[in-house]
C-alpha cells in the first residue's frame, strides 16, 4: 500500500533500522539523556509505521471478508468487514491529527505551567483541578508526567505548578491548551453556597534539545536555594534542596523542588530556563517579522479559551470552536482528546504559528 506524499514509509523504516543499529552499540547508554531521546524517537517511528501497517492490514482483511460475504451471502462477514472499515477510519483520523501537528517543535516534550487567576481560593482550587486534569490526560496517553515545581495556596489548592510532560507530540497537543480556563460552580468555600467564577491560565513551551543553542551567561543568573514547601510527601525536605534561578536581564524566574538532590533540581531548573529563554527569543522574532510584513495574528496567549460550567447546567464549551461537551467530569478526569482535536482542526483552518 502506498500512502505517497509525506507518508514516506521507506524513509521511516530506514530511519528505524538506523536507530536500532545505534541502540545496539555497547556504549549506547553511557550518555543516558541522549539515549532516552533516541529511544523516544524509536517509539515515535514505531507508532507511525504501525499506523500505516495497521491500515493496510485492515483494508486487506476487509476486502477478503467482503468477498466471502458476497460468495456465501454471510451477514456476519459483512459485519466484520464493517468493523475493519471503522478501524481504518479511526486510524486515518489519528493520521489526520498527526498531519496537523506539523510545527517545528510539535513533536517535542512539553513544559506546562498552570497559574491561578482571579477568584481567590476558588481560583487556587481550580488551578489544582486543572493540574490534575492534565496529569490524568498524560496518563491516559501513556505519557510521562512529572511535577517540577508546585506552590501551594494558603487555604486550598495551588497558586502555580510547572509540569514536565514527555511523550509523542506532547507539545503539539498542549500548545492548543494555552490560554485562560474559566470555571463556574457553586463554591465549596462559600458558606452561603453561591455561584462563583474562577480563572486559571495555562501556558506550554517545548522542551529543547541540548544541541539547540541558547545564549546563557552565568553572570546573568542569580541562583537561590530554599527548603521545599509542598504539602507533604516528595515535596518535604529537611535541607535546602529546592532551587530558584533568576535570569536578571529578562526577569525570568524558574524553580524546581521535585528532587531531594539540589544538584538534580538545579539541572532541571536550568533545562526549564533554557526552554523559557528560547521561547522568549522565538516569540520576539515572530513579533518582529509580523511587524515587518504587516501581518496581524490572533493573540491567543492569555485569552479565555474554554469555560467549564458545573452549575446550573453541566457543560464544557470551547470558545474558539464552539464545541460543547456534556460530560464535564470526564473532561476533568483527562478526557481532552476531542477538545484538543477540535482546536487543532480550527487552527489549521486559519494561520497557525510556525511552532
Amino acid at each position: 500500500m502506498s500512502f505517497g506524499g509525506v507518508f514516506d514509509l521507506v524513509g521511516l523504516r530506514a530511519r528505524h533500522e538506523e536507530i536500532e543499529s545505534e541502540m545496539g552499540r555497547p556504549d549506547f547508554w553511557d550518555d543516558r539523556e541522549h539515549a532516552e531521546q533516541i529511544s523516544r524517537k524509536k517509539s515515535e517511528l514505531e507508532t507511525e509505521i504501525s499506523l500505516y501497517d495497521g491500515v493496510e492490514n485492515s483494508l486487506e482483511e476487509a476486502g477478503i471478508l467482503l468477498e466471502l460475504a458476497a460468495e456465501a451471502d454471510d451477514d456476519d462477514a459483512r459485519g466484520e468487514a464493517e468493523g475493519k472499515f471503522l478501524q481504518v477510519a479511526s486510524a486515518l483520523e489519528d493520521a489526520e491529527l498527526r498531519q496537523l501537528l506539523g510545527g517545528r517543535y510539535d513533536h517535542s516534550d512539553a513544559i506546562l505551567s498552570i497559574n491561578s487567576g482571579a477568584g481567590g481560593t476558588d481560583a487556587c482550587d481550580w488551578a489544582e483541578m486543572i493540574m490534575r486534569m492534565y496529569l490524568r490526560w498524560a496518563e491516559r496517553r501513556g505519557f510521562r508526567a512529572e511535577i517540577i515545581d508546585i506552590q501551594s495556596a494558603e487555604e486550598a489548592g495551588i497558586r502555580s505548578a510547572t509540569l514536565s510532560i514527555a511523550g509523542g507530540y506532547a507539545y503539539g497537543h498542549l500548545n492548543a491548551e494555552q490560554g485562560v480556563h474559566r470555571l463556574v460552580r457553586i463554591s465549596p468555600f462559600d458558606s452561603q453556597a453561591r455561584r462563583h467564577t474562577a480563572f486559571a491560565s495555562v501556558t506550554a513551551i517545548p522542551e529543547i534539545d541540548d544541541d539547540v543553542e541558547v545564549e546563557l551567561d552565568e553572570s546573568d543568573l542569580r541562583i537561590d536555594t530554599y527548603r521545599s514547601s509542598g504539602a507533604g510527601g516528595q515535596h518535604v525536605n529537611k535541607t535546602d534542596s529546592a532551587v530558584r534561578i533568576t535570569h536578571i536581564p529578562t526577569g525570568t524566574v524558574v524553580q524546581c523542588q521535585n528532587e531531594r538532590s539540589q544538584h538534580k533540581n538545579k539541572a532541571t531548573a536550568m533545562k526549564v530556563l533554557r526552554a523559557q529563554l528560547f521561547e522568549l527569543s522565538r516569540r520576539a522574532q515572530e513579533a518582529k517579522m509580523a511587524e515587518i510584513t504587516g501581518e496581524k495574528r490572533e493573540i491567543g496567549f492569555g485569552s479565555q479559551i474554554r469555560s467549564y460550567t458545573l452549575h446550573p447546567q453541566q457543560r464544557v464549551k470551547d470558545h474558539r470552536t464552539d464545541l460543547e461537551v456534556g460530560n464535564v467530569e470526564g473532561v476533568l478526569d483527562g478526557d481532552l482528546d476531542g477538545l484538543i482535536r477540535s482546536a487543532l482542526l480550527h487552527q489549521s483552518g486559519g494561520s497557525r504559528a510556525e511552532d
